[in-house]
């Protein structure tokens, strides 16, 4: 090749390289130098050379970018119609620099592999859609970036996931692109690898979990894209209800306002689009019965994007003159809408009042609408339950009911003649005998909300559960024999006096004395009709009906009276304690329904007695030892609703809860003051502390899930509140959230992740409780036997995390510069720890998690000494709060238990172990 043709390829790279310079120009320029080649294999070379430069830059610098660009624009000119024939050499240079890219994709440089990656990328990217490429060199492209999908570096993985999205076959379960994706989905730690690989994957029956999936993805960006392509590519119908479901509860739910957003502007958008804009027509996608708030939440979603209040009116219900849905026209749907828009217009204050106006009517007009739709409603007997066709007609009644009852509180009330007439319709339908146990809680609720004096509100409330338990009812009463015996005697002197007076009369006739006939036929007449009234009498039933109360003691009663009392005790305020009346109930109905052999009436009762107990202490004193039995005794269900009970009880009173108030518990057994025997009754209730904290630390071990993630979900709110603190339980929950047993289950996962985070940001003496149980949790994992499910735990990471969860950083209100950090005192437990034996396994873990540490070297006074007995509600904690921490650090030999070490000592124990550690990392280093 000539040297004004080497400059003219130099040239052309040169001025692609600044952005301002037409690159259509330069690439129709170097094609017609190109064409009138007869030889081209000078300029492929000077063409890859000039290329070279620039591929062996990582970096994304501008004037690199815009080469490549400049390359993809060049080598796309060669791409042949598919309509057109042409010579199979119009394609040579497209092919060359294929080959080209493909011979360098295992290249050693990262930057090299990168931007063949891109290269291909691109020049994939920039072909017409009917393009077409030899079969041979697509499988070459396809093999290489399926081995570039694995490479080290994220940046080479994102581009050859790019690159392979016009090389997937979705239609086929085998494809191996298809396969790359999922696995790059699930399994690449990188954020944005994901993202690419979201973009580019092709939705399928295959891939649409997958993508699903992302959507709970731990990185916000990742999320919001997931939702994007699934608002882009995917048709409302290809999901499932559950998904749907989902979808809208965790994107309107998420903690990133950016993917709440794509949720509201792009996911929601995109489906009523699909529906034609017909919102009740997503409500019934979305089978509102069985996730009433999530379509709330979706409702006020799609309220809050409303441009006028017209089109609030517009898009859902249709409101008769009344204001009201027609009875016969009412539909879970469009009664859900109802409420909604209801709600969000009331919450927009004095703005909304004129639109609320609208939308519903006085409250005595809604008391008798409400009164009438719940009249209507049909009580199923046994065998009507078994018919699934006559349950989903009364599931559906009974939800259209609740949403109604719920509008009550939307209603403007003030008007006393409004609100006293909604009093008296809700307290009747409360004693309908076929009202729903279902709608019972809300209808008191409701019912307790429109009362404003706590007195009347407990008076009524208990008449209307005596009138529930007690209804007055006509029952037949047995009449007296003697007044029975009488009747017929006189019933048979009248029938004599009936024939001596009709004997007389035939006298009378005879003799022609017809004024005394006269007198006697009128005597008949009135002894016939005594007769036919005694006949009469005697011929009803012998026995009468009366009216009287008549206690019920069926399960569904005592199942409305329970419920209706748990609401009372729920509304009324704790501080006012309990009252003679709220007494009489405990004693007369929760007590006696503990026992009941229906399991739905006990777990009532011990919600009711939980409840009440927070009223009164000396009634949870009472009734504790109950509770505790009942958690360890009775059906899964009612074992839990102890349990929420015991830990409502520990999170009002403190673990001194049956602690007089004159005696501390922190007192010890062996005060001087032994003289009135008080050392022994402290000794007792710590016992009974003791075995709390043990049962409850039992029970995270307990087969039953729903009981073991209350009772971990329990002792985080008691740790988080500062009624605990114990380093041994922390230990526990720790390893509860890493245990693969719990992998399943989300809600303990979530709640355990949450805990850990805040309760290690609250405060110095959490992060001190924090450092205390790290080693004996990782002594745990090291000692874990094969067969255990903790054996799977990666060690490392449960290190970084508590690294992470002691940084003096993290501190919500970061306490006053103190010498000793926590980090200096968790360095100080990791030494002594390695000294223990410097060849153990686990010491290279231990010298690793050193490194990571954010040790204090300032020096400062010597005046912080670690005060493990202080809660994090600045409270003294008591023995029984601390003792089940005893032998957590057995094995430290220079900080015994009973000795908490001072900065001193603690900078003392560095500086002995600083040269040895030195050598013993290098060693490891060098090893690795």
């Amino acid at each position: 090749m000539s040297g004004d043709s080497d400059l003219e390829i130099e040239e052309a790279f040169r001025r692609a390289q600044k952005a301002h310079n037409n690159k259509a120009k330069l690439v129709a320029s170097l094609k017609n130098r190109y064409n009138k080649l007869e030889d081209k294999t000078e300029f492929h070379e000077e063409f890859i050379r000039c290329l070279k430069y620039a591929m062996i830059i990582y970096t994304r610098e501008p004037a690199v970018e815009n080469v490549i660009d400049f390359v993809t624009k060049f080598a796309a000119s060669f791409e042949t119609p598919v309509n057109e024939e042409e010579e199979e050499e119009e394609n040579e240079f497209l092919n060359f620099l294929f080959c080209f890219l493909l011979e360098s994709h295992g290249a050693n440089s990262h930057a090299v592999r990168f931007r063949v990656c891109q290269l291909v990328n691109k020049l994939l990217g920039s072909l017409s859609e009917n393009a077409q490429i030899d079969d041979g060199l697509c499988d070459r492209i396809h093999e290489a970036m399926l081995i570039r999908v694995t490479d080290k570096y994220p940046n080479v993985r994102i581009q050859a996931a790019l690159a392979m999205a016009r090389l997937q076959d979705p239609s086929n379960s085998d494809c191996p692109t298809i396969k790359a994706y999922v696995l790059l989905l699930e399994n690449d730690s990188n954020p944005e690898v994901r993202r690419a690989v979201l973009s580019c994957i092709a939705p399928s029956v295959t891939t649409l979990p997958k993508i699903y999936k992302r959507t709970r993805d731990v990185k916000e960006k990742v999320r919001k894209l997931a939702y994007q392509v699934l608002a882009e590519k995917v048709h409302i119908r290809a999901l499932s209800i559950a998904q749907r479901v989902s979808l809208l509860h965790e994107g309107l739910s998420d903690s990133a306002d950016s993917v709440k957003e794509v949720v509201k502007t792009h996911l929601l958008p995109a489906w009523l689009r699909l529906l034609q804009g017909d919102v009740l027509q997503l409500l019934h996608k979305l089978d509102v019965e069985n996730c009433a708030e999530t379509a709330v939440t979706t409702l006020h979603a799609i309220f809050s994007m409303a441009t006028s209040p017209d089109d609030l009116l517009q898009n859902g219900v249709r409101l008769d003159e009344r204001k009201l849905i027609p009875v016969d026209s009412l539909t879970c749907e469009n009664v859900l809408y109802w409420r909604a828009l209801c709600e969000f217009v009331k919450s927009k204050g004095n703005e909304g009042e004129e639109l609320l106006e609208q939308l519903l009517p006085e409250a005595a007009i809604f008391a008798e609408y409400l009164c009438s739709y719940l009249r209507s409603i049909t009580g199923l007997s046994e065998e009507q339950k078994a018919d699934m066709t006559q349950l989903e007609i009364a599931m559906t009644q009974e939800f259209v009911g609740q949403q109604l009852i719920i509008l009550v509180g939307c209603l403007d009330t003030s008007e006393e003649g409004g609100r006293k007439r909604m009093v008296a319709v809700l307290q009747e339908i409360l004693v309908m005998p076929k009202t729903p146990t279902s709608l019972i809680g809300l209808l008191v609720e409701k019912l307790i909300g429109l009362l404003r004096d706590e007195t009347q509100k407990i008076q009524m409330v208990a008449e209307i559960i005596s009138d529930v338990r007690e209804p007055i009812l006509p029952i037949s009463a047995p009449v007296d024999e003697n007044e029975k015996r009488r009747k017929q005697v006189r019933l048979a002197e009248v029938r004599v006096q009936i024939m001596e007076a009709k004997q007389n009369l035939e006298e009378c006739i005879s003799c022609q004395d017809f004024s005394r006939a006269a007198v006697l036929k009128d005597s008949i007449s009135q002894l016939e009709e005594l007769k036919n009234q005694l006949t009469l009498e005697a011929s009803q039933p012998a026995d009468s009906i009366k009216e009287q109360r008549v206690e019920k003691s069926d399960p569904e009663t005592l199942l409305k009276c329970l419920t209706m009392c748990a609401e009372l005790f729920k509304q009324i305020n704790i501080k006012r304690g309990i009252c003679p009346t709220m007494n009489a109930l405990i004693e007369s109905l929760i007590l006696p329904s503990v026992s009941n052999p229906n399991p739905a009436v006990r777990n009532m009762a011990v919600i009711c007695l939980g409840t009440a107990a927070l009223h009164s202490k000396d009634l949870a004193n009472t009734h504790l030892v109950l509770l505790l039995q009942i958690t360890q005794l009775d059906e899964p269900k009612i074992r839990i609703s102890a349990l929420r009970a015991l830990i409502d009880q520990l999170l009002l009173n403190g673990l001194n809860i049956l602690q007089d108030k004159s005696a501390p518990i922190s007192q010890a057994p062996d005060s001087p003051d032994n003289s009135n025997g008080q050392p022994e009754q402290q000794t007792e209730e710590e016992s009974t502390v003791q075995s709390i904290l043990k049962m409850l630390s039992e029970f995270l071990d307990s087969e039953i899930c729903e009981l073991r993630t209350e009772t971990a979900e329990g002792l985080a709110k008691l740790m988080y509140c500062g009624r605990i603190l114990s380093p041994k339980l922390l230990s526990r929950l720790v390893l509860l959230w890493y245990n693969p047993v719990t992998e399943d289950d989300q809600r303990l996962r979530h709640c355990l992740g949450v805990f850990l985070q805040l309760y290690s940001r609250a405060s110095r003496t959490n992060q001190e409780c924090v450092e205390e149980s790290f080693l004996p949790t990782m002594r745990t994992l090291f000692n874990a036997p094969v067969t255990s499910p903790l054996s799977e735990v990666d060690a490392s990471n449960v290190a970084e995390l508590f690294v992470e969860l002691t940084r003096p950083s993290a501190l919500v209100q970061p306490a006053a510069i103190q010498a000793v950090s926590v980090h200096d005192s968790l360095a100080v437990r990791i030494c002594n720890e390695i000294l223990r034996d410097v060849s153990a396994p686990e010491v290279r873990l231990y010298c690793k998690t050193l490194s990571w540490l954010e040790i204090n070297t300032e020096p400062g006074p010597a005046n912080s000494q670690k005060k493990v007995s202080t809660a994090k509600n600045g409270k003294k904690a008591s023995k029984a709060e601390l003792s089940s921490d005893e032998g957590d650090e057995e094995n430290v030999p220079e900080a015994p238990p009973s000795v908490r070490p001072s900065r001193r000592a603690k900078i003392a124990a560095l500086d002995k172990t600083k040269q040895d550690l030195t050598a013993l990392m290098n060693q490891e280093a060098n090893g690795s």
